[in-house]
């Protein structure tokens, strides 16, 4: 058994461009198991390329550099000086990989693994194993007792304070621009400070016009630092905001003699390099908590401190900053469901525990981005449920949302949740359901059910691009992946650096081939949301209007014919569970977006057809 950091073991020699020498043993070793901690960070490595495409490449990169200090841009760039590809990932010879990660949205999002080789226990499995547990052995040391409920409240910031930063084409309050600062250390300083002070004092219930508003409803907003039933959770908190300057600027502006109110808190700036990499990062912190009692801390971040770090004192964190990855998003909301308890506090009782954290907030100051991130997480977390609705509920009745409107806060089910994200979405962002690799299988399995039919041959010619790949390229993929698995297996260490090398160049060249036919299949399932648009069945599946209803529509939009359409649907080819989840987002966002100009566009509906089953139209709006 051996422990090593990713750094050290994808290291070279800078001299010789070697292994270093340190590490040889481990490369010579046929391992029976290698374990990826942490594999978010190894799934973005690989797949950066597919990852960073499209719109949104500069601020994906910003946030999962953010997420991982500035170290691993260097250790990227150190890796593709010394000639590492992405193919030569880990020289390491093993029987099996097991990757581990929290948030493994990209990876499964890839097509990188299949169903079978998916393992999950999540943060509903844990909430649920905890209620149960109570509930079937009352009055005993629960295991999961210590384990935290979680609550995401979000809050919709006075129109003032949204006109500073409008952004995108459902003026969505833009954190990143709200909290932009300029300068460094002490002269670090928001550019919109002004109202930055009035966000202050809104959270703290000190903002005269949101108190006079609250006086005319009848209700008191539950601001993070003014209610009374939040204040225990606020004692110890981790701001997450866009940049260094940003992080210096909060500081400096807390520190002011009008905040009287925020001197009572230690302010701890864990941003930049002199806050040290990674989890050096981590002493100076838990130095200032010391065991959480008698202290009361802010961390301030935008990035440090956001994965694998425990701080069992952390109850609460403040989302200030733009995050579109869910990666990003659940890594940095997770810091604060860490468990904090007391075993055996009077000391005469093993099984006894004290729970001093029994839920932790998640705060966010942009509605549609949290709902859209709590959407996704859903999904995620049950990928094999057609319906997202039904992935939702289950996932909310644990991690309950609140969203406060301006005047009430109100608990908000799993449809409300998918009504705001989807109807708070833009076409691109929906667009990107349908240029997901998971929508179609091109796992072994299914590439040799098409070789063996010649009439699926024939289909998959039939879709544009495919004759310029020839059908060859079909048998070289399974072919040369599988022989490269049996050498693997059969020869081990015993494996020659000249086989070794042999072994890459046929694993890239199968790899590239197999991305080839993804992106094939991926470009004629983009056609698909054309279809729908075009056509006005809606509460027959879409498979049925594509096979019965309107076939030369059907035809004229994709080019593909409806028996070739159906082979390739009867062999495997399209994950209709996936298609189902792009399918109902498309309706929702179809009647959303036309509801909203004040059209019914399909006015009586009692059904709605997804791709291959139907739900009551009261399910999806």
């Amino acid at each position: 058994m051996y422990f090593g950091s990713f750094q050290d073991l994808m290291g070279r020699d800078r001299q010789t461009g070697l292994i270093k020498a340190k590490n040889e043993w481990v490369h010579t070793t046929n391992w029976d198991l290698v374990i990826f901690d942490e594999y978010h960070f190894g799934a973005w490595r690989d797949s950066a390329k597919e990852l960073f495409e499209g719109e949104d490449e500069a601020v994906k990169k910003k946030e999962i550099a953010a997420e991982f200090n500035e170290g691993l841009d260097s250790f990227e760039e150190e890796l593709d000086e010394l000639g590492n590809s992405e193919d030569d990932f880990l020289p390491i010879t093993t029987r099996a990989y097991l990757y581990l990660s929290g948030t493994p949205f990209k990876a499964l999002a890839t097509g990188e693994f299949i169903e079978e080789q998916i393992f999950n226990w999540t943060y509903t499995d844990e909430q649920r194993a905890k209620a149960e547990f109570a509930r079937d052995y009352p009055g005993e040391w629960n295991p999961y007792g210590a384990l935290p409920e979680m609550r995401l409240m979000t809050y919709q910031m006075p129109d003032e304070l949204i006109a500073v930063a409008r952004q995108g084409e459902f003026d969505e309050f833009d954190l990143n621009a709200f909290f932009d600062a300029t300068g460094s250390g002490s002269t670090a300083e928001f550019i919109h400070k002004t109202d930055v002070q009035k966000w202050l004092d809104i959270i703290r219930g000190g903002h005269f016009p949101t108190q006079v508003s609250a006086l005319k409803t009848g209700t008191r907003p539950p601001f993070p630092y003014s209610d009374a039933r939040l204040l225990p959770y606020m004692q110890h908190s981790f701001w997450f905001l866009p940049n260094v300057a940003a992080c210096e600027a909060m500081a400096n502006l807390l520190a002011e003699s009008q905040n009287t109110f925020w001197h009572d808190y230690e302010i701890l700036t864990v941003a930049g390099p002199q806050a040290g990499i990674g989890r050096n990062a981590l002493p100076p912190v838990r130095d200032a908590i010391r065991d959480g009692n008698d202290t009361k801390t802010i961390t301030l971040s935008c990035g440090k401190l956001t994965t694998g770090v425990t701080v069992k004192q952390w109850a609460s964190i403040l989302m200030l900053r733009n995050l579109s990855s869910p990666e990003t998003y659940f890594q940095a909301a997770f810091r604060v469901q860490s468990p904090w308890s007391i075993k055996n506090p009077e000391g005469d009782n093993p099984s006894a525990e004290t729970v001093l954290k029994p839920v932790c907030f998640v705060f966010d100051f942009a509605p549609t981005r949290a709902l859209r991130q709590i959407a996704d997480y859903g999904a995620g977390l049950s990928p094999e449920t057609p319906n997202p609705e039904h992935a939702l509920e289950e996932l909310v009745s644990f991690l309950p949302v609140l969203a406060y409107d301006g005047s009430n806060m109100t608990q908000v089910d799993a449809a409300a949740i998918l009504d705001i994200a989807f109807a708070g979405t833009s076409a691109t962002l929906l667009a990107r359901k349908w240029e997901s690799a998971i929508l179609v299988n091109v796992d072994n399995e299914t590439l040799r059910r098409i070789m063996n039919s010649e009439a699926a041959m024939a289909a998959v010619m039939n879709i544009e691009g495919f004759r310029a790949l020839g059908s060859a390229i079909f048998e070289t993929v399974v072919n040369k992946s599988e022989a490269v698995k049996k050498t693997k297996k059969e020869k081990g260490e015993a494996l020659s650096q000249a086989e070794k090398r042999e072994l890459t160049a046929e694993e890239k060249e199968y790899k590239s081939k197999r991305k080839q036919i993804q992106e094939k299949l991926i470009k004629f399932a983009t056609r698909i949301p054309a279809f729908m648009y075009l056509t006005d069945f809606r509460e027959n599946t879409l498979q049925d209007v594509i096979t019965k209803l309107e076939p030369d529509l059907f035809k004229a939009v994709t080019g593909l014919g409806v028996g070739d359409f159906h082979l390739l649907v009867n062999l495997g080819v399209f994950n209709a569970t996936h298609m189902n989840q792009a399918v109902f987002a498309f309706r929702r966002y179809e009647d959303s977006s036309l509801s909203y100009t004040g059209i019914e566009s399909h006015e009586g509906l009692t059904h709605y057809g997804l791709y291959d089953t139907v739900v009551a139209a009261d399910e999806v709006v």
